[in-house]
Parts: structure tokens; C-alpha cells; sequence
């Protein structure tokens, strides 16, 4: 489906909506309670996942349909999912249950942008896909904010000159969870992005550039550790320990924990040279895309689901025949429904053109009259 309204209409909050019934937050990283509509007292969203791609485009009941409902309350800040009726023992097993990839003009800061958007993408790619990643680096964030506010306190006390001790033992306590689950991440990472990375350069060569793009996983750590997806668990978590005790005192220092998985990069390149510094706006942008095709195509292969493909108007800044290359890729999977937000009809692909149109206005959608 098109969704056709001026800006300012709720297009993007209609895709927004979507996407947290997959994420379950907000796709922009925004906070639940600054999603809520002014002078509401919370927000409450509702899907129907269906096995038979007809009946969702139709809109009509399948009996192998998902009903998977999200509320939050502004005031409590509790936030309340049903899969199928059954509330998940932990908020976190709804992950994932309606998939959903988001394409948008802010995603060039995937390969434009600085490490954190591409943590940030590795993350949701992963975590949505993998129960094991997603439970470890639930673990690695949780210890990894004990460590830092150990090393805090530490430096407050004015232990930054030693690592031993009753204050150092505080630190590196934190120590032994932020090694085990941190060479999971790394494990699962560094296995992703070397299996995607052909992918990836046959997606880019197909939607028009002509260089090699290339792809790997880049860890924080002293030494090198270029083959990580080719090490054991054990010894990754050894080395990373390692890392953690040898780095205690600097880290005082610095109030913070300065080498680990939170520190990692993804190295994106054409023809050798680093996207980030020397691609073009275009370039930047392609691989962006690809990048995002990836992330449905990992999500269709581990899930065995074609995934809600949201469109936010992300041909804008494409020549048409950038554009037809991209949808020409997408065309070739296995395709689930689409939606695709643009301000005027004028802006919808051709590729996209077969699509149902709707208008939106004041945040309601209302079918439209094609012939006008």
C-alpha cells in the first residue's frame, strides 16, 4: 500500500507504529513516553500478522493470523504486549513478532555516520533474529553499566592510581559477565558479517555501483584479532577479560570501560577506500540501502518470514534509475507486504505504482481515488 499526505499528516508516525510492533520501541531510538501524542496518557497498537500474504493486503482475517497487541501508560511508564492473546513471561520474548525492516533518508548515517548507528543496526539485526545474541547482550549491557559506575566511584574515592584492592575487586567483579557474554556478541558479529558480506557486494553491484563494496567486523582491542568468528568462545572471553584487568587503571581514568564489544565498528568500503571518508553523497546513500535489504534478508532467513517492508520515502534523493534498481532487488526476493509513505503521488516509483492507494490527513488514512 501508498500512503499520500502532506508532511506533518502522521505518515511517519504510521510507519513508526508498525515497526514497534517488531522492535518494540521506537525506530528513531526515541523514548516511549516522548511518542505519545500530546495530551494523551499513552499509546496502544494493534497487528495481525498473517502466513497468507493475500490476507494481509486485503485486509481480511486468516485463521493462521497473529494478533499482537502493544500498550504503554505515560504516567507508569509500563508497557504491556500480548502475542496471541498470552502476555510473553518477559517483554522481551515479543521481539521480532511482527518483523519489519524501515527504509528512510536518515539511514545514509548507517554508512555515514559514526560507529554507533552501525552497533545500533548490528544490534537490532541480530538480537531480532537471535535469542542466544539478544539474551548476551542484554547481559553485557546490564554489567557493563555496573562496571562504569564502579569505575566512578572508584575515581571519586581517588583509587585511579591502583586496580587492586577492595575497590578494584568492585570493577572487576563485572569483569567475568562482560568476557563470557561480550565474546558471544563478538562470535555472532563477526559470524554475521562474514557470511553477509558477499551479499552485500551482489546487492550493491546490482542496484549500480561499480566498485566492490566490501564489509567486516572491527573489535576495540589491544592487539590484533582480525579472525574473531574463527576463535573459540573460551579463548575470546579470555582475551577479553585479559583486556578488561590490563585496562583497569586507565579506565578511572576516563570513568568508563574503554575496550569491548560496545566499542566495535563495521568497516564498509568501496573498491578499498572507506565509505564513510571518500564515498559519494550517492554512494553513501546506495550502500545504505543494501545495507537494509541485508537486514530483511537475514530477517526472512532465520525467521522464515518475509518481513513488513516500510517505506519513508527513501527514493527522494535517487535517480529513477537508481531507484528501479533498487525496487528490481527487492522485487526478486520474497517480497511481503509494503508500505511506502510519500508526500505527492507524483513521488511513488514506478515499480510501485500497482500498489493500493491511501490518504492520510490528521493522522487518519482513508482510501484514495486513483483516477484523481
Amino acid at each position: 500500500m501508498v500512503v499520500v499526505g502532506d508532511n506533518g499528516q502522521g505518515k511517519t508516525n504510521l510507519l513508526e507504529a508498525v515497526a514497534y510492533l517488531h522492535l518494540l520501541r521506537s525506530v528513531r531510538g526515541a523514548r516511549d513516553v516522548d511518542v505519545v501524542r500530546f495530551a494523551q496518557s499513552g499509546f496502544h497498537i494493534r497487528g495481525e500478522a498473517s502466513a497468507d500474504p493475500a490476507s494481509a493486503v486485503s485486509g481480511t482475517s486468516s485463521t493462521a493470523a497473529t494478533i499482537v497487541t502493544l500498550g504503554f501508560e505515560r504516567e507508569s511508564r509500563r508497557k504491556r504486549v500480548t502475542v496471541g492473546g498470552t502476555v510473553p513471561q518477559r517483554l522481551s520474548d515479543a521481539l521480532g513478532a511482527i518483523p519489519s525492516v524501515t527504509f528512510a533518508p536518515v539511514d545514509v548515517e548507517l554508512v555515514r555516520g559514526g560507529p554507533i548507528a552501525r552497533r545500533r543496526y548490528l544490534d537490532v539485526t541480530l538480537a531480532t533474529t537471535s535469542r542466544r545474541y539478544l539474551a548476551a547482550l542484554q547481559t553485557y549491557r546490564a554489567a557493563l553499566v555496573q562496571r562504569n559506575t564502579a569505575l566512578r566511584a572508584l575515581a571519586r574515592r581517588g583509587g585511579g592510581g591502583s586496580s587492586t584492592g577492595e575497590s578494584g575487586s568492585a570493577v572487576g567483579a563485572w569483569e567475568p559477565l562482560l568476557a563470557e557474554s561480550g565474546a558471544i556478541l563478538w562470535a555472532e558479529r563477526a559470524r554475521w558479517a562474514a557470511r553477509w558480506a558477499p551479499e552485500l557486494s551482489r546487492i550493491s553491484a546490482a542496484i549500480g555501483e561499480r566498485g566492490a563494496v566490501e564489509m567486516r567486523h572491527a573489535v576495540r582491542l589491544p592487539g590484533p584479532l582480525d579472525l574473531v568468528r574463527e576463535r573459540d568462545p573460551v579463548e575470546l572471553a579470555g582475551a577479553l577479560a585479559a583486556a578488561l584487568a590490563a585496562g583497569r587503571v586507565g579506565d578511572v581514568r576516563h570513568g568508563a570501560t574503554r575496550v569491548g564489544p560496545h566499542r566495535d565498528d563495521l568497516i564498509l568500503t568501496l573498491a578499498g577506500r572507506d565509505l564513510r571518508t571518500y564515498g559519494s553523497a550517492g554512494q553513501q546513500r546506495s550502500t545504505a540501502i543494501a545495507l537494509r535489504i541485508l537486514e530483511a534478508d537475514t530477517l526472512r532467513c532465520e525467521t522464515g518470514a518475509a518481513p513488513v517492508l516500510l517505506f519513508d520515502d527513501p527514493f527522494a534523493e535517487l535517480d529513477e534509475g537508481r531507484a528501479r534498481a533498487v525496487l528490481d532487488v527487492l522485487g526478486g526476493a520474497d517480497v511481503g507486504q509494503v508500505i511506502l509513505v510519500v508526500p505527492r503521488a507524483a513521488d511513488i516509483p514506478v515499480g510501485l505504482t500497482r500498489l493500493a492507494r491511501y490518504a492520510i490527513a490528521d493522522g487518519v488514512v482513508r482510501g484514495m481515488d486513483v483516477a484523481a
